[in-house]
Protein backbone atom coordinates (compact mmCIF):
# COMPACT_ATOMS: atom_id res chain seq x y z
CA UNK A 1 0.00 0.00 0.00
CA UNK A 2 1.13 3.53 -0.80
CA UNK A 3 0.47 6.33 1.67
CA UNK A 4 1.00 10.03 2.24
CA UNK A 5 1.72 11.67 5.58
CA UNK A 6 0.54 15.08 6.76
CA UNK A 7 1.80 16.98 9.80
CA UNK A 8 0.09 19.94 11.47
CA UNK A 9 2.57 21.68 13.76
CA UNK A 10 0.86 23.59 16.56
CA UNK A 11 2.11 25.61 19.48
CA UNK A 12 0.93 22.95 21.94
CA UNK A 13 0.46 19.73 19.96
CA UNK A 14 1.62 18.45 16.59
CA UNK A 15 -0.87 16.23 14.79
CA UNK A 16 -0.23 13.70 12.07
CA UNK A 17 -2.22 11.56 9.65
CA UNK A 18 -1.38 8.77 7.23
CA UNK A 19 -3.65 8.72 4.18
CA UNK A 20 -3.92 6.28 1.29
CA UNK A 21 -4.12 7.25 -2.38
CA UNK A 22 -7.92 7.55 -2.18
CA UNK A 23 -7.75 10.07 0.66
CA UNK A 24 -8.81 7.57 3.34
CA UNK A 25 -7.23 8.12 6.76
CA UNK A 26 -5.30 4.99 7.74
CA UNK A 27 -3.80 6.26 10.98
CA UNK A 28 -3.58 9.43 13.05
CA UNK A 29 -1.90 10.55 16.25
CA UNK A 30 -0.61 13.62 18.05
CA UNK A 31 2.35 14.43 20.28
CA UNK A 32 3.30 17.46 22.35
CA UNK A 33 5.37 19.98 20.45
CA UNK A 34 8.81 19.92 22.04
CA UNK A 35 10.74 23.07 22.88
CA UNK A 36 14.31 23.92 23.74
CA UNK A 37 14.93 27.38 25.23
CA UNK A 38 11.61 28.61 23.87
CA UNK A 39 12.22 27.36 20.33
CA UNK A 40 10.24 24.44 18.89
CA UNK A 41 12.31 21.30 18.38
CA UNK A 42 10.76 20.30 15.07
CA UNK A 43 12.97 17.30 14.12
CA UNK A 44 12.42 15.59 17.47
CA UNK A 45 8.68 16.27 17.46
CA UNK A 46 8.09 15.12 13.89
CA UNK A 47 10.36 12.12 14.27
CA UNK A 48 8.36 10.79 17.21
CA UNK A 49 5.07 11.36 15.42
CA UNK A 50 6.30 9.85 12.15
CA UNK A 51 7.37 6.58 13.74
CA UNK A 52 4.21 6.36 15.83
CA UNK A 53 2.16 6.57 12.62
CA UNK A 54 4.23 3.92 10.89
CA UNK A 55 3.75 1.62 13.89
CA UNK A 56 -0.03 1.94 13.63
CA UNK A 57 -2.17 -0.92 12.39
CA UNK A 58 -2.61 -0.65 8.63
CA UNK A 59 0.65 1.16 7.98
CA UNK A 60 3.02 -1.78 8.35
CA UNK A 61 5.11 -2.17 5.22
CA UNK A 62 3.46 0.78 3.47
CA UNK A 63 5.37 2.80 0.90
CA UNK A 64 5.42 6.48 1.85
CA UNK A 65 5.25 8.71 -1.22
CA UNK A 66 5.52 12.22 0.23
CA UNK A 67 5.03 14.37 3.32
CA UNK A 68 3.10 17.62 3.69
CA UNK A 69 3.57 19.97 6.62
CA UNK A 70 1.43 22.82 7.92
CA UNK A 71 3.17 25.30 10.22
CA UNK A 72 1.97 28.57 11.82
CA UNK A 73 3.50 31.83 10.70
CA UNK A 74 4.82 33.34 7.48
CA UNK A 75 5.84 30.52 5.17
CA UNK A 76 7.69 30.99 1.88
CA UNK A 77 6.13 28.05 0.10
CA UNK A 78 8.33 28.42 -2.97
CA UNK A 79 11.54 27.96 -0.97
CA UNK A 80 10.01 25.84 1.78
CA UNK A 81 11.23 28.19 4.52
CA UNK A 82 9.42 29.34 7.66
CA UNK A 83 10.20 33.05 7.59
CA UNK A 84 8.63 33.88 10.97
CA UNK A 85 6.60 31.83 13.43
CA UNK A 86 6.20 33.75 16.68
CA UNK A 87 4.38 30.96 18.51
CA UNK A 88 7.12 28.43 17.72
CA UNK A 89 10.08 30.79 18.03
CA UNK A 90 11.22 29.97 14.46
CA UNK A 91 12.70 32.55 12.08
CA UNK A 92 14.25 31.87 8.65
CA UNK A 93 13.98 28.17 9.41
CA UNK A 94 14.45 25.84 6.42
CA UNK A 95 11.77 23.38 7.44
CA UNK A 96 11.69 21.60 4.07
CA UNK A 97 15.41 20.86 4.14
CA UNK A 98 15.23 19.63 7.75
CA UNK A 99 12.30 17.32 6.95
CA UNK A 100 13.84 15.98 3.76
CA UNK A 101 17.07 15.31 5.63
CA UNK A 102 15.18 13.54 8.40
CA UNK A 103 12.75 11.46 6.34
CA UNK A 104 14.50 11.13 2.96
CA UNK A 105 11.20 11.87 1.22
CA UNK A 106 9.70 14.70 -0.90
CA UNK A 107 8.27 17.41 1.40
CA UNK A 108 6.01 20.41 0.81
CA UNK A 109 5.08 22.97 3.46
CA UNK A 110 2.49 25.71 3.86
CA UNK A 111 1.02 27.95 6.53
CA UNK A 112 -1.05 25.78 8.86
CA UNK A 113 -4.29 27.71 8.45
CA UNK A 114 -3.88 27.76 4.67
CA UNK A 115 -3.38 24.02 4.82
CA UNK A 116 -6.48 23.61 7.01
CA UNK A 117 -8.57 25.61 4.55
CA UNK A 118 -7.28 23.45 1.72
CA UNK A 119 -8.07 20.32 3.73
CA UNK A 120 -11.65 21.44 4.31
CA UNK A 121 -12.11 22.33 0.65
CA UNK A 122 -10.59 19.06 -0.56
CA UNK A 123 -11.81 16.54 2.02
CA UNK A 124 -14.37 18.27 4.26
CA UNK A 125 -16.89 20.24 2.21
CA UNK A 126 -15.77 18.49 -1.00
CA UNK A 127 -16.35 21.37 -3.39
CA UNK A 128 -19.62 22.55 -1.81
CA UNK A 129 -18.30 26.11 -1.64
CA UNK A 130 -16.14 27.84 -4.26
CA UNK A 131 -15.35 30.84 -2.04
CA UNK A 132 -14.59 30.35 1.63
CA UNK A 133 -12.66 31.89 4.49
CA UNK A 134 -11.42 29.76 7.36
CA UNK A 135 -10.37 30.84 10.84
CA UNK A 136 -8.51 28.38 13.06
CA UNK A 137 -9.05 29.19 16.72
CA UNK A 138 -6.18 27.51 18.52
CA UNK A 139 -2.96 28.64 20.20
CA UNK A 140 -3.17 31.54 17.76
CA UNK A 141 -5.75 32.57 15.16
CA UNK A 142 -4.85 31.44 11.68
CA UNK A 143 -6.55 32.23 8.41
CA UNK A 144 -7.09 30.52 5.10
CA UNK A 145 -8.77 31.84 1.95
CA UNK A 146 -10.29 29.86 -0.93
CA UNK A 147 -11.15 31.91 -4.02
CA UNK A 148 -12.81 30.18 -6.97
CA UNK A 149 -11.89 26.82 -5.42
CA UNK A 150 -8.19 27.70 -5.24
CA UNK A 151 -6.04 28.47 -2.23
CA UNK A 152 -5.00 32.12 -2.03
CA UNK A 153 -1.68 32.53 -0.22
CA UNK A 154 -0.53 36.03 -1.15
CA UNK A 155 3.00 37.12 -2.02
CA UNK A 156 5.48 34.29 -1.29
CA UNK A 157 2.79 32.51 0.72
CA UNK A 158 2.80 35.26 3.35
CA UNK A 159 -0.83 36.38 3.03
CA UNK A 160 -4.04 35.39 4.80
CA UNK A 161 -2.74 36.31 8.28
CA UNK A 162 -6.30 37.05 9.31
CA UNK A 163 -5.55 36.71 13.02
CA UNK A 164 -3.35 39.78 12.80
CA UNK A 165 -6.03 42.17 11.66
CA UNK A 166 -6.70 44.73 14.38
CA UNK A 167 -10.18 44.79 15.97
CA UNK A 168 -9.32 46.99 18.98
CA UNK A 169 -6.97 49.90 18.24
CA UNK A 170 -4.47 50.14 21.10
CA UNK A 171 -5.84 46.95 22.66
CA UNK A 172 -4.16 43.86 24.12
CA UNK A 173 -0.64 43.10 22.99
CA UNK A 174 -0.42 40.28 20.47
CA UNK A 175 2.55 37.86 20.15
CA UNK A 176 3.23 39.49 16.75
CA UNK A 177 4.06 42.78 18.52
CA UNK A 178 0.98 44.77 17.51
CA UNK A 179 -1.85 45.72 19.83
CA UNK A 180 -5.49 44.78 19.43
CA UNK A 181 -5.14 41.90 16.95
CA UNK A 182 -7.98 39.42 16.55
CA UNK A 183 -5.58 36.73 17.82
CA UNK A 184 -5.13 38.59 21.12
CA UNK A 185 -8.88 38.22 21.77
CA UNK A 186 -10.11 35.17 19.84
CA UNK A 187 -7.40 32.53 20.25
CA UNK A 188 -7.76 29.63 22.66
CA UNK A 189 -4.76 31.13 24.47
CA UNK A 190 -6.60 34.42 25.02
CA UNK A 191 -9.74 32.61 26.13
CA UNK A 192 -7.80 30.48 28.59
CA UNK A 193 -6.14 33.60 29.97
CA UNK A 194 -9.53 35.15 30.68
CA UNK A 195 -10.71 31.92 32.37
CA UNK A 196 -7.64 31.92 34.63
CA UNK A 197 -8.06 35.60 35.50
CA UNK A 198 -11.75 35.25 36.25
CA UNK A 199 -11.43 32.10 38.38
CA UNK A 200 -8.75 33.81 40.48
CA UNK A 201 -10.95 36.85 41.02
CA UNK A 202 -14.06 34.80 41.81
CA UNK A 203 -12.92 31.60 43.53
CA UNK A 204 -16.42 30.75 44.79
CA UNK A 205 -18.07 30.64 41.37
CA UNK A 206 -19.17 27.27 39.89
CA UNK A 207 -16.57 27.56 37.14
CA UNK A 208 -13.81 28.24 39.68
CA UNK A 209 -14.82 25.28 41.83
CA UNK A 210 -14.76 22.89 38.90
CA UNK A 211 -12.19 20.11 39.13
CA UNK A 212 -11.68 20.33 35.36
CA UNK A 213 -8.64 21.98 33.85
CA UNK A 214 -8.96 25.75 33.67
CA UNK A 215 -8.71 25.95 29.91
CA UNK A 216 -10.55 27.62 27.04
CA UNK A 217 -13.36 25.03 27.03
CA UNK A 218 -14.39 25.68 30.62
CA UNK A 219 -16.14 28.99 29.98
CA UNK A 220 -18.41 27.43 27.35
CA UNK A 221 -19.11 24.41 29.56
CA UNK A 222 -20.29 26.65 32.43
CA UNK A 223 -22.01 29.26 30.27
CA UNK A 224 -25.49 28.28 31.47
CA UNK A 225 -24.77 28.28 35.20
CA UNK A 226 -22.00 30.79 35.90
CA UNK A 227 -22.36 34.53 35.34
CA UNK A 228 -18.60 34.93 35.06
CA UNK A 229 -18.38 32.22 32.42
CA UNK A 230 -21.13 34.04 30.51
CA UNK A 231 -19.19 37.29 30.77
CA UNK A 232 -16.08 35.62 29.33
CA UNK A 233 -17.96 33.94 26.49
CA UNK A 234 -19.99 37.04 25.59
CA UNK A 235 -16.81 39.12 25.51
CA UNK A 236 -15.14 36.47 23.38
CA UNK A 237 -18.05 36.29 20.93
CA UNK A 238 -18.14 40.08 20.58
CA UNK A 239 -14.46 40.16 19.61
CA UNK A 240 -14.59 37.16 17.30
CA UNK A 241 -17.81 38.42 15.73
CA UNK A 242 -16.20 41.76 14.97
CA UNK A 243 -13.40 40.00 13.11
CA UNK A 244 -15.83 37.75 11.23
CA UNK A 245 -17.99 40.65 10.05
CA UNK A 246 -14.86 42.42 8.80
CA UNK A 247 -13.81 39.34 6.82
CA UNK A 248 -17.31 38.86 5.42
CA UNK A 249 -17.34 42.47 4.23
CA UNK A 250 -13.92 42.17 2.60
CA UNK A 251 -14.32 38.81 0.85
CA UNK A 252 -18.09 38.17 0.84
CA UNK A 253 -17.48 34.41 0.72
CA UNK A 254 -20.22 31.81 0.71
CA UNK A 255 -19.06 30.51 4.08
CA UNK A 256 -16.74 31.29 6.97
CA UNK A 257 -15.44 28.05 8.46
CA UNK A 258 -14.37 27.88 12.10
CA UNK A 259 -11.74 25.33 13.04
CA UNK A 260 -9.31 24.75 15.89
CA UNK A 261 -10.01 23.67 19.44
CA UNK A 262 -12.48 26.44 20.31
CA UNK A 263 -14.74 25.40 17.42
CA UNK A 264 -15.75 22.36 19.49
CA UNK A 265 -18.19 24.72 21.26
CA UNK A 266 -20.44 24.18 18.23
CA UNK A 267 -23.81 25.95 18.37
CA UNK A 268 -22.78 28.01 21.41
CA UNK A 269 -20.33 29.60 19.02
CA UNK A 270 -22.06 29.43 15.65
CA UNK A 271 -25.58 30.62 16.52
CA UNK A 272 -24.70 33.94 18.21
CA UNK A 273 -21.97 34.66 15.66
CA UNK A 274 -24.42 33.99 12.80
CA UNK A 275 -26.93 36.42 14.32
CA UNK A 276 -24.23 39.05 14.69
CA UNK A 277 -23.06 38.52 11.13
CA UNK A 278 -26.59 38.74 9.70
CA UNK A 279 -27.23 41.96 11.65
CA UNK A 280 -23.96 43.73 10.87
CA UNK A 281 -22.83 42.58 7.42
CA UNK A 282 -22.74 45.36 4.83
CA UNK A 283 -25.99 45.53 2.89
CA UNK A 284 -27.82 43.29 5.33
CA UNK A 285 -30.31 40.94 3.74
CA UNK A 286 -30.04 42.80 0.40
CA UNK A 287 -26.68 41.19 -0.25
CA UNK A 288 -25.76 37.50 -0.54
CA UNK A 289 -25.80 35.71 2.80
CA UNK A 290 -22.62 34.39 4.39
CA UNK A 291 -22.89 31.18 6.41
CA UNK A 292 -20.81 30.22 9.42
CA UNK A 293 -19.99 26.54 9.74
CA UNK A 294 -17.76 24.46 11.99
CA UNK A 295 -14.95 22.68 10.18
CA UNK A 296 -16.09 19.19 9.24
CA UNK A 297 -12.67 17.67 9.64
CA UNK A 298 -12.37 18.95 13.21
CA UNK A 299 -8.83 18.99 14.51
CA UNK A 300 -7.71 16.84 11.56
CA UNK A 301 -8.19 19.69 9.07
CA UNK A 302 -4.62 20.96 9.27
CA UNK A 303 -2.99 17.56 8.92
CA UNK A 304 -5.32 16.53 6.08
CA UNK A 305 -4.68 19.87 4.43
CA UNK A 306 -0.97 19.15 4.64
CA UNK A 307 -1.66 15.87 2.82
CA UNK A 308 -3.59 17.84 0.18
CA UNK A 309 -0.35 19.70 -0.57
CA UNK A 310 1.26 16.51 -1.87
CA UNK A 311 -1.47 14.05 -2.87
Amino acid sequence: MKIYIGFDIGGTFTKGVAVDENGTVIAKNKVKTEYSSGVANIPSTLGKLYYSLLASEGCEGAEILAIGVGVPGIVDTARGVVMASNNLGLFNYDLTRECERLFRLPVKIANDANAAALGEARFGFAGKYKNAVMLTLGTGVGGGIIIDSRLYEGNLGAGAELGHTVIRAGGRKCPCGRHGCLEAYASATALKGRVLDMTKKHPDSPMSKSSKEKDARLAFEYYGEDEYAREIVDEYLEALGCGIVNLANIFRPEVIILGGGVSAAGDLLVKPLSRMLDNEIYGGSYGPAVKIEVARLGNDAGALGAVALVI
